[in-house]
């Protein structure tokens, strides 16, 4: 399909597919429309044959719902919550093959284990094993976390497109330096940053596409976990990662 430019001709097909709900047969418009690359909204006109006010006026609602943005010329592209959604639409998937390997970290690190995928402005805890005995870091299924600390917040922040890792660090208790180094070597360490006497260690977990869908951490206590988790614990952190990724590659093969 040809990008679009400001001669750009209507895309409009012959035969439309009415659905009886025209609001939404004009959404469907714009977004097919933005599937070609950005856009000003003279060209969405031009390609969707759609009344300005009418381009306009939905442009604006799915950008408050994240299903567009605007890049750095003010064009519309297509926004960040399609990637969500197909997260979740892949979190069965991950979650058949989460129990074991969370199971096998806490084994193997002593530590509880938990999976996060992050949800608009927070993350959501969507698995977790505990230690069974002793101090340990609770979070529960269902759990909502802040985005602003955390190793598993850096993971689900460091693979973003650069307006929104801007966005998300406004408040954030890490830096872009951090960020940086988390890209480089594969994995996020947090010390007293979520919460006062507790360390996190964080992996990637990726879809076949290879984007960051979820974290995978353990946590638990500074005292217990030391000055420098990360040197100790990341490589079976990064492992656990590695295997549950190839896990939703394979599933994703096979569909």
């Amino acid at each position: 399909m040809t990008k679009p430019t400001e001669t750009a001709q209507s895309i409009v097909p012959d035969s439309e597919i009415h659905s009886g709900v025209g609001v939404l047969d004009k959404t469907v418009k714009i977004l097919d429309a933005l599937e070609a690359g950005p856009a000003t909204l003279g060209q969405l006109v031009t390609m969707t044959g759609l009344a300005r006010p009418t381009a306009h006026r939905l442009a604006i609602a799915l950008e408050r719902h994240r299903f567009v943005l605007r890049d750095q010329h003010g064009r519309f592209v297509l926004g960040s919550r399609f990637a969500e959604l197909a997260a979740a639409a892949g979190e069965d998937r991950l979650l058949g093959a989460a129990g074991p390997i969370l199971q096998t970290l806490l084994d193997r690190t002593g530590e509880s284990a938990q999976i996060y995928r992050r949800q608009g402005e927070q993350r959501v805890c969507i698995a977790a094993v505990e230690r069974a005995s002793g101090l340990r870091d609770s979070i529960p299924v269902g759990a909502m976390l802040s985005m602003e600390a955390g190793s598993a917040a850096q993971i689900l922040l460091a693979w973003e497109d650069a307006e929104r890792i801007h966005q998300g660090l406004r408040h954030a208790k890490f830096t872009a330096t951090k960020l940086s180094a988390v890209r480089k070597r594969g994995w996020a360490e947090s010390i007293n940053e979520r919460d006062e006497g507790v360390c996190s260690i964080s992996a990637p977990i990726r879809n076949a596409s290879g984007q960051v869908i979820a974290a995978i951490s353990i946590s638990g206590p500074s005292g217990r976990m030391g000055t420098n988790p990360g040197r100790r614990y990341a490589p079976l952190v990064m492992a656990a990662g590695k295997y549950l990724t190839d896990a939703l590659v394979k599933a994703s093969a096979v569909r």
